[in-house]
C-alpha cells in the first residue's frame, strides 16, 4: 500500500502547488483591480446582441453559423488527438482513413470560405 501512495505524491503536490497559485492569483486579481462595477458592466452579455433592445427583434444569423463551424473544428481537433497517440498501433489503415476524414472536412472548410461564411461585414 505505501508504494502505491507513494507514486501519487507528485500528483499531489502538483495539486497543491496548482490550488495555491490559483488562490494566490484571484487574491492578487481582487486586491489590485477596480471594485467598482457600472450598470453596463452588470447587464447581461448574449454574444453581440444590444441587451436593451426588444427581445422579439430579428437578429443576424451569423452568430449561429459561427457556432456550428467552431464546432466542428473543435470536434475535428478532438478526433486528432487520439488517433495521434494511437497511429503506431492502427498502422497504415489508420493513417489513410484519417487523412480521408481530414480531406472531408478540408473540402467543407473550403465551400464554407467560398460562400462567404467566414467573412465578417
Amino acid at each position: 500500500m505505501q508504494g502505491y501512495l507513494a507514486e501519487y505524491l507528485p500528483v499531489l503536490v502538483f495539486l497543491v502547488i496548482a490550488i495555491g497559485l490559483s488562490g494566490i492569483i484571484l487574491l492578487a486579481s481582487w486586491l489590485v483591480a477596480p471594485q467598482h462595477p457600472e450598470r453596463e458592466k452588470l447587464s447581461a452579455y448574449e454574444c453581440g446582441f444590444e441587451p436593451f433592445e426588444d427581445t422579439r427583434g430579428r437578429f443576424d444569423a451569423r452568430f449561429y453559423l459561427v457556432a456550428i463551424l467552431l464546432i466542428i473544428f473543435d470536434l475535428e481537433v478532438a478526433f486528432l488527438f487520439p488517433w495521434a497517440v494511437a497511429l503506431g498501433n492502427i498502422g497504415l489503415f489508420g493513417f489513410w482513413s484519417m487523412m480521408l476524414f481530414l480531406a472531408v472536412l478540408t473540402i467543407g472548410f473550403i465551400y464554407e470560405w467560398k460562400k462567404g461564411a467566414l467573412e465578417w461585414e
